[in-house]
């Protein structure tokens, strides 16, 4: 199949079925989600749907990512903190939006952090930076962020993210419990950082993987 034919129907459907920014289109029909999740086939890569990418980690459905970038609401020139890289699919379509700025990307799986850095790298996403360590405690040498996301569901989205996100910047994170290796039933939270504090607004329910790591964690 061919995987750029097979990329702008993906986009075509989103365009089709939600209305979604146009910058956040061009940068989805710019990223080849195939390279991504080798062993799922063409097809497979580009349906709207979570692929399992080893560990126990999923990558989410091009429409959900579409969602959170159109929530985050970045543009050029930003840099942007993800907690949760995966695969670093999200992390591209971020950095396709933000270029030249950077986005910091910290992964719990040593092993997902090695495949996604070579992987971005190999892509010539070199303005994705990966690390590994915990995501509640985000990535500080970098902060203040214009804004943040998580693609793995908290109880609550970790104070230290919210800190390291300038005032009126954005962060989005599905927030709830999670029932199972795969995720349970949480909503799809945007905090919009004031000096004083933050706004909330909810957009809906999501299906996330859990989020690894944190202080009495056992499954981390």
């Amino acid at each position: 199949m061919d995987t750029e034919a097979a990329r702008e129907r993906m986009v075509d459907r989103l365009r089709r079925r939600r209305e979604v920014d146009p910058a956040v289109l061009e940068a989805l029909a710019s990223v080849p989600r195939h390279e991504f999740v080798p062993g799922h086939g063409t097809g497979a890569a580009y349906a709207d749907r979570p692929l399992p990418i080893g560990g126990d980690q999923t990558v989410s459905a091009p429409s959900v990512v579409a969602l959170m970038c159109g929530l985050l609401d970045v543009g050029p020139g930003d840099d942007v903190l993800e907690i949760g890289t995966g695969c670093g699919y999200h992390a591209a379509v971020t950095a396709e939006l933000v270029d030249p700025g950077t986005v910091y990307s910290v992964e719990y799986d040593p092993d997902l952090a090695a495949d996604a850095r070579e992987r971005l790298a190999r892509l010539g996403y070199d303005s994705v930076r990966v690390r590994v360590g915990d995501g509640h405690e985000g990535w500080p040498e970098h902060a203040p962020y214009d804004a943040a996301y998580l693609t793995c569901a908290a109880p609550e989205v970790p104070d230290a993210v919210v800190e390291q996100v300038r005032a009126g910047g954005r962060v989005v994170a599905p927030v709830g419990p999670a029932d199972g290796p795969f995720g349970g039933s949480q909503r799809l939270i945007r905090l919009t950082v004031r000096e004083d504090g933050v706004d909330r607004d909810d957009h809906g329910g999501v299906r996330f993987v859990p989020m690894r790591g944190g202080d009495g964690d056992p499954t981390g």
